[in-house]
């Protein structure tokens, strides 16, 4: 009797097994697992529910809009390419950013301040940083802003923002940068 009885156990754990991996009847596979992750949705007014997403969960800034780091204004430093004093296309919104701002601020006054890297001589560089900040300037008057709004000043290569003679130092050396 008792060795009838244990032909059976491993057909017994077999089905034991199978079942445990079974889906929920009713419910496809897909949707058993997207059960986990369903939206998180809370009560308003009245009884309606609303889902909220990652992003409406942060409050709305409210400090300057110079310091959001998620406005175009938070970007003060404007690169640019070796020897050249013209803005890049990838920083020219940016500029224009700036200039609508000073543009509605007219109490609000900017420095810029042009820079470059080591290599050419201490004139040469000088005048291109001056160049670099004239450039960023003309976009500004464009948009609108005051002359008197802008100070530009030159510091050549004395002010290094990266020292190492590399291209990684030199690109982080050419640049404009707004002072406000």
């Amino acid at each position: 009797m008792k060795l009838r009885i244990l032909k059976f156990v491993p057909l017994l754990l077999s089905a034991l097994l199978f079942a445990g991996c079974e889906s929920i009847p009713g419910m496809s596979d897909d949707e058993a697992a997207g059960s986990e992750a369903a939206p998180v949705t809370e009560s308003g007014e009245g009884g309606q529910g609303s889902t909220m997403s990652a992003a409406e969960e942060r409050p709305a800034w409210s400090g300057s809009p110079l310091e959001n780091p998620e406005s175009p204004l938070y970007t003060k430093v404007i690169y640019f390419d070796y020897d050249v004093d013209q803005v890049r296309s990838d920083y020219y919104q940016v500029v224009v950013a700036h200039g609508e701002y000073l543009a509605t601020n007219p109490a609000i006054t900017v420095t810029l301040e042009g820079h470059a890297d080591e290599r050419g001589s201490r004139e040469y560089n000088i005048a291109l940083g001056e160049r670099r900040a004239n450039s960023v300037r003309q976009i500004l008057l464009a948009q609108g802003v005051s002359d008197s709004q802008i100070i530009t000043i030159s510091y050549g290569e004395e002010r290094p923002a990266v020292t190492g003679g590399n291209e990684a130092s030199w690109s982080q050396n050419r640049r404009a940068v707004f002072a406000y």
